[in-house]
């Protein structure tokens, strides 16, 4: 059972201002629109799932969030720094990790490691605890180019972490791991929120897990915004059956990718 944030961040503006806002984001490229004209915020202490079909602009909205693509218009928000301008006090705030952000492959994890808590700036005592929390005490040694895929998103995970950022952007965590360390992770996720007031903004194709951990869920189609609200909620809209006491973001899924949305 989800269990929401009690957040000790006070009351005052800084507050209240959102971990990702991201307000009228548009992308095109040469060949096509990825994004038109997204909008939507990750609050604080909140685990936000942003869903959709392959090709429905969850990468391209993470790559401009992250400051790897800018944006045609609309604008992104970072604890309402600019991601482009303040690139640097942007992301120290920020831990990502993706199947697709490798390490180096020659050097052990251990070593991995410590090269990014250097660059991080983060205490050395914080290697030997991201290890232990994801489990990787007996891969410390072992080169990255060695590990199985699910060993190497717990290292990526592990590095995320290493900083104590406020904000975690995951993308797909769990898609290469086994049921058990996907469970622990899933729990680490919730502890890590409740204890720190952590936002997390989630990707991923299992919506059983994104019904487990997400308050609210954003579907994107063809790069714009078709529902949002509590996994819930949204079941009740799309699927248009109010009597729902479940959430089925499941048939949402099938829904939104065969018919376009709500």
């Amino acid at each position: 059972m989800r269990t929401r944030a009690t957040s000790a961040l006070g009351q005052g503006p800084a507050a209240q201002t959102p971990a990702v806002l991201v307000r009228d984001l548009t992308k095109r490229f040469p060949a096509a629109v990825a994004l038109g004209g997204v909008s939507f915020e990750v609050r604080r202490g909140e685990i936000l799932g942003l869903l959709g079909p392959n090709g429905a602009g969850k990468t391209t909205t993470l790559h401009v969030l992250l400051g790897l693509v800018r944006p045609t218009a609309g604008s992104v928000r970072i604890f309402g720094l600019d991601p482009h301008r303040e690139r640097a006090a942007a992301l120290r705030r920020v831990g990502f990790a993706s199947p697709e952000a490798l390490m180096d492959w020659r050097l052990g994890v251990e070593e991995n490691l410590r090269v990014y808590a250097e660059f991080y700036g983060a205490e050395r005592a914080s290697v030997a605890r991201a290890l232990a929390v994801l489990e990787l005490e007996s891969e410390a040694r072992t080169k990255f180019g060695e590990l199985s895929l699910g060993q190497q998103m717990r290292a990526g995970l592990a590095r995320a972490l290493l900083h104590s950022p406020e904000l975690l952007v995951l993308d797909e965590p769990t898609a290469s791991l086994d049921p058990d360390i996907s469970d622990k992770t899933r729990r680490l996720l919730l502890s890590l929120r409740k204890e720190r007031g952590l936002s997390i903004l989630y990707t991923s194709h299992d919506m059983a897990e994104v019904e487990a951990l997400c308050d609210r869920v954003v579907f994107l189609h063809h790069g714009r915004v078709v529902a949002e609200g509590t996994p819930l909620a949204v079941s009740r809209r799309v699927l248009s059956r109010a009597d729902l006491d479940a959430a089925s973001l499941e048939e949402v899924f099938l829904k939104i990718s065969r018919e376009g949305g709500a």
